[in-house]
């Protein structure tokens, strides 16, 4: 599949042609977001609350069944949201859009029309995508189902989208950046393992999100073996994920999981959902509880937004307590609505958390 490069979409900043933060993302994919009733999650396969891969007849099935299952929403919440979606461009998109660091993604893109909303979504919101190649074939596309309680069961089909391969990465995605974000994914293994050596040429620091508890259950030889050769800096998990890693051992709750992963990484992370995150950097240890009342509307990117405000704090230099706490509330402000971008007036709610939390709020224009 022959491959060539975006132009850039975004003028370069004075001063700034290196992005700080660029997240790898094999394969460009388009979610599909809707809140549904417990029927349709009861009628497809696989478990409620993961990340499950599906056919393209599997996928257009479920598409096709959710207008008829749509949950009544409050008047200013959107019942179904398509956008720019992946763990990475999560990620990455909200480093830049929210806190003004500058960004880029590497992977592949589709030459059909999901493959031209992502790229508006991603450079609307100053993501840099001139590592992005632009290849023939389809887009990736995610059917995001969010239930009553805000849980959502993520259905991705990508057999058939176009990617990025390992000997297409080079040592120039990365020279002169700060962080590799990636995910880990057992299909991707090869293009993990050839980014992270670039990465380690580079002196780039890296870091790592567990994907989901299905991907740990499966494969954990495969990520165990990833973590145990220390190439990893910084890993994120959350509850279920950490549940899972440490499954077969005499502990199996979060406070274990945090030490497992320290052990091998500098910085090590388990998301808790409403009660927050633990941390742990060497001995030091955090516990940050979350932010706000609300109730979530949609759990999607939650992880991915937490990743986004901690992030933003290693590069700037904080505290452990301080990456955590921006996490925290980065991440309490993607849940206020439907799907993984975040919304101005929640980017808004975001930085008042950050002055209540004690820190100073992004300064973008200076970005």
């Amino acid at each position: 599949m022959g491959a060539e490069e975006f132009p850039s979409l975004l003028p370069k900043k004075e001063g700034q042609t290196r992005p700080l933060v660029v997240g790898l993302q094999p394969s460009a994919l388009l979610d599909h977001v809707a809140r549904v009733d417990w029927d349709l999650l009861d009628s497809i396969p696989g478990d409620r609350g993961g990340s499950q891969q599906v056919q393209i007849a599997e996928l257009e099935y479920i598409l096709s069944e959710v207008n008829t299952h749509i949950l009544p929403l409050p008047e200013d919440v959107t019942s179904i949201r398509t956008i720019a979606g992946g763990s990475v461009a999560n990620t990455v998109r909200g480093l830049s859009a929210g806190f003004g660091i500058s960004c880029a993604i590497v992977g592949a893109c589709g030459d059909d029309e999901q493959g031209k909303l992502f790229v508006s979504n991603m450079s609307c919101n100053g993501v840099n995508l001139t590592r992005l190649r632009m290849k023939k074939g389809p887009t990736g596309q995610c059917a995001c189902l969010v239930d009553a309680l805000g849980n959502r069961t993520m259905r991705p089909c990508l057999s058939s989208a176009v990617r990025i391969q390992a000997d297409e990465l080079t040592r120039e995605d990365l020279r002169g950046s700060k962080w590799l974000v990636l995910r880990y994914g057992i299909f991707n293994l090869e293009l993990i393992h050839t980014a992270i050596r670039i990465a380690k040429l580079e002196g780039v620091l890296v870091s790592m999100d567990l994907a989901s508890f299905e991907m740990v259950r499966d494969y954990k030889a495969h990520l165990l073996h990833l973590l145990e050769n220390g190439m990893v800096d910084l890993c994120f998990a959350n509850e279920d994920e950490a549940r899972e890693l440490m499954r077969g051992t005499a502990q199996t709750d979060a406070d274990a999981a945090l030490n497992f992963l320290a052990a091998n990484c500098q910085w090590a992370v388990v998301t808790l959902g409403p009660k927050g995150c633990i941390a742990k950097h060497g001995k030091e240890v955090v516990r940050v509880g979350a932010v706000g009342e609300t109730q979530a509307t949609d759990a999607t990117g939650a992880g991915d937004l937490f990743a986004s405000g901690f992030l933003y704090g290693m590069v700037k230099g904080l505290s452990l307590e301080e990456c955590c706490k921006a996490g925290v509330c980065s991440g309490g402000s993607v849940i206020r609505d439907l799907g993984g971008e975040v919304r101005p007036e929640n980017w808004r709610w975001m930085f008042q958390q950050m002055q209540l939390q004690g820190l100073s709020v992004p300064d973008l224009m200076k970005n």
